[in-house]
């Protein structure tokens, strides 16, 4: 089977990527052609045999300085041209869509079908839903000004983005958001999809609450190959690891950890608030770690904790932790609760509830027995493997 694969980023960049690369690399080792499409980048590790790529554009800079770039960011004909040129020129079965939107634009959707009708031949579109980009423009279902969690663009009443400033902050890319998501829904451009593929149950509620969506989404976990085969001493510290943000409730899990100064953090990650790990005591900040460092420092914790405050679509972070054998604590929030069984494999608490989640943290931190247990029962939890998920997706993208 021939699969090219579709993602703005062809670079590591975050949890999207993650996934696309080592799909590909799975459904290589399983004997299928795979290729890429998405913008050129001096960091791209995958791509196409046409060489067709669109040029990077950076939705995030500061000022939208040309003029033609707000209309590129809703429509591309470039994205179209190009991406014309890798499926005249590979001839696919499968086009599996992932984050598209800004960048490349819903644009390629039309030109992989209008290919498919021109050359007789039925291409599976499919698309995984990393965050809720096609019911929400600023894909967080949140307002970044006031950290308020947002359903108000459920429905199709985009101009909120623009109300609220959703986008950056910014008044001007907010609008475009809300034009997109206006032209995009009057179009009915999301009806050539043929699969959604949701990682958890809560996004799928939430996509589906779109009439346009029903029936064609499928939940999917994502996959993992962690696994806590090597045994690790466990060490006397609680294990953060993540982005230092706002969203992932960073500022909550600051002042629970200013209000237990006996009980020792470790932070593995980079972010906007890294500042602020400073001035609490008993914190140990070690900054971004990857590979096998990361993995040392999450086995060797009694437990981590996730304390996120936004809509979580499937975090990797949270099954790593119970994944390696380590217990952890986590917000009852988004899809969270679906990837950790609580009292079994670790503990759930209100989102953003300082209080609660001290006492879970004390709880657990003071209860050998339970945390032994939790620790065991993570050890021998079975996950979706790369392998596993694959033979899975190849049933969706045969049908």
């Amino acid at each position: 089977m021939k699969v090219l694969i579709v993602n703005k980023f062809l670079y590591p960049n975050g949890g999207s990527e993650t996934y696309i690369f080592r799909l590909g690399e799975e459904l290589q080792r399983q004997g299928h052609e795979v290729q890429f499409f998405g913008m050129e980048h001096e960091g791209r590790i995958v791509g196409n045999h046409a060489e067709a790529y669109t040029s990077d554009m950076d939705f995030h800079a500061g000022k939208v300085k040309k003029l033609l770039y707000p209309f590129k960011i809703i429509y591309s004909l470039e994205a179209r041209g190009k991406i014309r040129k890798v499926l005249l020129d590979f001839r696919p079965d499968v086009v599996h869509l992932n984050n598209f939107n800004f960048q490349l634009t819903p644009s390629i959707i039309y030109e992989i079908n209008k290919f498919g009708r021109e050359s007789g031949k039925k291409i599976k579109i499919v698309f995984t839903a990393h965050d809720y980009q096609i019911i929400c423009p600023n894909h967080m279902m949140r307002i970044p000004s006031t950290g308020e969690n947002c359903e108000k663009c459920l429905g199709g009443s985009f101009i909120n983005c623009t109300k609220n400033k959703c986008i950056h902050n910014s008044g001007m890319k907010s609008l475009l958001g809300s034009l997109e998501g206006y032209i995009y829904s009057i179009l009915k451009t999301y009806r050539f999809l043929d699969t959604i593929i949701c990682p958890t149950y809560f996004i799928e509620a939430k996509i589906k609450s779109n009439p346009l969506f029903c029936g064609r989404t499928v939940v999917m976990h994502n996959f993992i190959d962690a696994k806590a085969d090597e045994k690790y001493e466990k060490r006397d510290y609680v294990i953060y690891f993540g982005r230092y943000s706002d969203e992932k409730g960073m500022r909550t899990l600051l002042q629970a950890c200013g209000q237990l100064p006996d009980i020792s953090f470790v932070f593995a990650g980079a972010g906007p608030l890294e500042k602020e790990l400073q001035f609490v005591k008993n914190i140990k900040n070690v900054g971004f770690q990857s590979g096998g460092e990361l993995v040392k420092y999450i086995k060797e914790a009694k437990f981590s904790v996730y304390p996120s405050e936004w809509y979580e679509n499937c975090p990797f972070s949270v099954m790593e932790s119970q994944a390696y054998g380590t217990p952890i604590i986590g917000a009852d929030i988004g899809g969270i609760p679906e990837l950790i069984q609580a009292g079994v494999t670790g503990e759930l608490f209100k989102s953003g509830d300082v209080k609660e989640l001290c006492l879970k943290i004390r709880e657990l931190w003071e209860n050998n027995d339970k945390l032994s247990k939790y620790t065991e029962n993570c050890s021998s939890l079975l996950f979706n493997t790369t392998e596993q998920y694959c033979k899975q997706i190849l049933k969706i993208y045969a049908k």
